[in-house]
């Protein structure tokens, strides 16, 4: 499972490379900009979601594949611990 922004993209460069693609045949593969590949694989977390997964489809990384990508290792009593709590701390 990707635990960031930066996971993702890394995991989006690392599949780019993979079939020798450069960042601007990925854009427009995808029909994207070169620009947001460039942020995309950096780790921006204010990329848009739906490019995003867009991008990903198109270099072989599906939907199901977030929940096997590496993880940081993580205490289990801490999996959720990254998340804001609200009002009674529930």
């Amino acid at each position: 499972m990707f635990r960031s922004a930066r996971d993702f993209g890394t995991a989006v460069r690392e599949k780019r490379k993979g079939l020798g693609w450069t960042q601007t045949a990925l854009a427009a593969r995808s029909g994207t900009g070169e620009r947001f590949i460039i942020e995309l694989e950096s780790g921006k977390p204010s990329c848009q979601l739906e490019k995003a997964l867009i991008v990903a489809r198109t270099v072989g990384i599906e939907i199901g594949d977030l929940k096997t990508g590496k993880a940081t290792p993580t205490a289990p009593d801490d999996d959720l611990g990254f998340l804001p709590t609200f009002g009674d701390g529930r």
